[in-house]
């Protein structure tokens, strides 16, 4: 394990850094990398929303990783696939998730990309909302 800044460099001059990568259509030969994580947030507007597993246990967010440069460190972006129907609801699009039985799978490249970067089924995730920091500020000055 090790630790990597989230983000890669644009691909062409003068482009954006980018955080996630769209998986379908593509491959992944090699620098796969797996992102540890008990939680993921997603945003509806200005809500936000934290995502656990149902059962509660940690998994996994299928990765790409670049090595270091002369101007950058090691980094990484979480692939993307689509929601599946518990994060629908809130956004089309989530990190794919890995369970901890899947990691091996990925790592290896022992099966295809398009059979492990798939959505979890439905009720596999416990979705919650995250108050504002707005709101608990106000909850904190009238506790006091």
């Amino acid at each position: 394990m090790i630790e990597a800044a989230w983000g890669l460099e644009a691909w062409e001059k003068g482009g954006k850094p980018f955080r996630f990568v769209r998986s379908e259509g593509k491959t992944f030969p090699r620098n796969r990398c797996l992102v540890p994580a008990s939680e993921f947030q997603v945003t509806n507007g200005d809500r936000k929303f934290r995502v656990t597993l149902d059962d509660g246990n940690f998994f996994y967010l299928a990765g790409v990783w670049h090595p270091a440069t002369e101007d950058r460190g090691v980094s990484y972006a979480i692939l993307t696939i689509e929601a599946n129907p518990d994060i629908f609801f809130y956004q089309e699009r989530q990190g794919a998730v890995l369970l901890r039985r899947q990691n091996m799978a990925w790592l290896d490249r022992k099966l295809p990309e398009d059979e492990i970067l798939q959505p979890l089924p439905a009720r596999s995730f416990l979705v919650e909302e995250i108050a504002p920091r707005v709101a608990q500020a106000v909850q904190h000055e009238l506790a006091l």
